[in-house]
């Protein structure tokens, strides 16, 4: 495949409604790598800020500009994907994107996952909304009053589709957009195994034991495992069993899995959300589609036939379009510029 250098990328399209995939590149697997060819440099410089956290941990904020200037501009919120952070393409994309709109973006990086561990006996997962929940309110009360959105990927999507229903019309946010999240996590697990979805597996098995090699290293007994331990684990479902469940009073993965999966809580969202899912996602299969009755009518849920997991690249080989950094904030533009 010929390289393609970010300066190539096209303007998106004006009708950022449907998703239609790059010509010659519709495959699942391709469209999933296709955005770390496209996206591999960060375009601003970010503002890092560190907040502490009542338990005496911290979570680090990449900022698109300093907030202190920018109190007063519509705030866009990402919360990443396993392993993920500012330097993941999806998210930096978007927070690009955001800026280009006159909007302050803020990527809140969960425990660990900006470069430096944490400091506590606890690390983040898939339903763990105390961060996310803290920091909502957190930017309320310090910043004021401002329209705010939430975006979710991955995992990043299941914990804010939990927050969200937890929290009710009580959530700091005007609206949210979760993209690929894995709303069934055990049978996520199961497809994990599964054919090449397995290589996938490893990649983010390798992620994982390396954050928690660092993590041990910086604060040993931080973790129920020995780096020996840590060194024979397999799969992802061994790794939760080992360290995210006994960390977090799960009984085991299942337990964990079957806890925390939004599945069973999507009914509960009231704030006004868009989920967006590919049938062809190699991370997961069908079980992670809602059915439309599960779904109240503040929740628009737009289901496409490619796409794979978080990728969705659009128009020409000479000029692709990240689809998702144009239909993201179109849809949220009448809930932070108040435009219909």
């Amino acid at each position: 495949m010929p390289e393609i250098t970010p300066t190539e990328i096209a303007p998106p399209a004006h009708d950022s409604h449907e998703f239609r995939p790059l010509r010659g590149f519709a495959n699942r697997h391709l469209q999933t790598m296709l955005p770390r060819l496209l996206r591999r440099r960060v375009k601003f410089k970010a503002h890092w800020q560190r907040l502490e956290l009542p338990d005496d941990d911290f979570v680090d904020l990449a900022w698109s500009e300093d907030p202190q200037q920018a109190r007063h501009k519509p705030r866009l919120v990402v919360f990443h994907g396993l392993e993920g952070s500012l330097r993941s393409p999806y998210v930096h994309g978007l927070i690009h994107a955001a800026k280009a709109r006159g909007w302050l973006g803020v990527v809140m990086h969960f425990r660990g996952c900006s470069g430096e561990p944490n400091r506590q006996k606890r690390i983040y997962h898939s339903g763990e909304t105390g961060d996310g929940s803290w920091f909502l309110h957190w930017l309320r009360r310090t910043w004021g009053v401002a329209p705010t959105a939430a975006v979710g990927y991955s995992l990043g999507g299941n914990m804010l589709a939990c927050l969200l229903a937890q929290e009710g019309k009580e959530t700091p946010v005007d609206a949210a957009v979760i993209v690929s999240a894995p709303f069934m996590l055990e049978q996520c697990s199961y497809h994990m195994d599964k054919g090449f979805s397995r290589i996938y597996q490893r990649y983010l098995l390798n992620l994982l034991k390396a954050n928690a090699a660092r993590k041990l290293k910086a604060w040993p007994d931080t973790l129920p495992v020995s780096l020996q331990q840590l060194r024979r684990v397999r799969r992802i479902r061994e790794f939760d069993d080992l360290i995210t469940a006994r960390i977090h009073g799960f009984a085991d993965a299942i337990d964990y899995y079957r806890q925390c999966s939004a599945m069973p809580l999507l009914g509960r969202i009231a704030k006004p959300t868009l989920i967006i899912h590919a049938k062809d996602d190699p991370f997961m299969d069908h079980h992670s589609i809602p059915a439309q009755d599960q779904l109240p009518a503040n929740v628009h849920y737009q289901l496409t036939e490619r796409g794979g997991h978080v990728g969705f690249v659009g128009g020409t080989l000479r000029r692709p379009q990240m689809w998702l950094e144009r239909r993201i904030p179109d849809w949220l533009t009448p809930y932070l510029d108040g435009v219909k």
